[in-house]
């Protein structure tokens, strides 16, 4: 059976702007329509043998509507950190099981041999990847995902590029196994940078701004 994720696009656009920044005031008004969205999605666990596309929009939008839901728990608050192991607790219901938010980031997500999952998960913070005001599909996944991790990448916010020298996300740090599978870490940026970084190119990483993406 395919997933209905249409009630999570409609409160992304209600909620989430262009820059990814979410009205959390606005969106704990519409906590029982999100709560309804996890509810199904874990009633309705996506098959292990559904196609790739099916499953990546199923955890993704899991991952991203279980971190607004987190978030509207325990708000008002200026960071995720605020949480006390906001992702080491089990407790996103996937058909019988119960999983923490690192569960479905690290031992799902990760497993699927899809890197530009990074550019798509986000962990309501200033400096991860924007927000999409809308859900993900099957049917538009490789748009999307092609989408978010150009977004990324030359996003000045989050990574400073220059031919010289390249101040990045921590986030390129943290998962650069998972990017550097078929080349280097440059290979892998200059496959999205509007810039191309050259061979003397000096890497460099931005501190994590972990406070709220909270709308202004």
């Amino acid at each position: 059976m395919k997933i209905d994720h249409s009630e999570w696009d409609a409160l992304l656009k209600k909620h989430v702007d262009q820059q990814g920044d979410v009205d959390y005031k606005a969106f704990a008004k519409d906590k029982e329509k999100l709560t309804s969205y996890l509810k199904e999605l874990g009633q309705n666990p996506i098959a292990s043998t559904a196609e790739k596309n099916e499953r990546l929009a199923y955890y993704i939008n899991l991952y991203n509507a279980g971190t607004v839901h987190l978030i509207l728990e325990n708000y008002p608050l200026k960071s995720i950190k605020d949480i006390s192991r906001p992702w080491d607790k089990n407790w996103v219901t996937v058909g019988n099981s119960k999983y923490s938010l690192g569960d479905i980031e690290h031992k799902i997500l990760r497993k699927m041999d899809e890197p530009r999952i990074h550019f798509a998960i986000n962990c309501a913070s200033y400096s991860c990847p924007r927000l999409l005001n809308e859900a993900f599909k099957a049917s538009t996944m490789e748009t999307q995902l092609e989408t978010a991790a150009r977004a990324f990448v030359n996003d000045p916010k989050r990574n400073a590029i220059t031919e010289q020298v390249v101040e990045i996300s921590e986030i390129f740090k943290w998962f650069k196994k998972d990017f550097t599978t078929k080349g280097t870490l440059k290979n892998y940026l200059n496959t999205y940078s509007n810039i191309k970084l050259l061979p003397t190119t000096k890497i460099t990483y931005k501190d994590y701004d972990w406070r709220l993406n909270e709308s202004p």
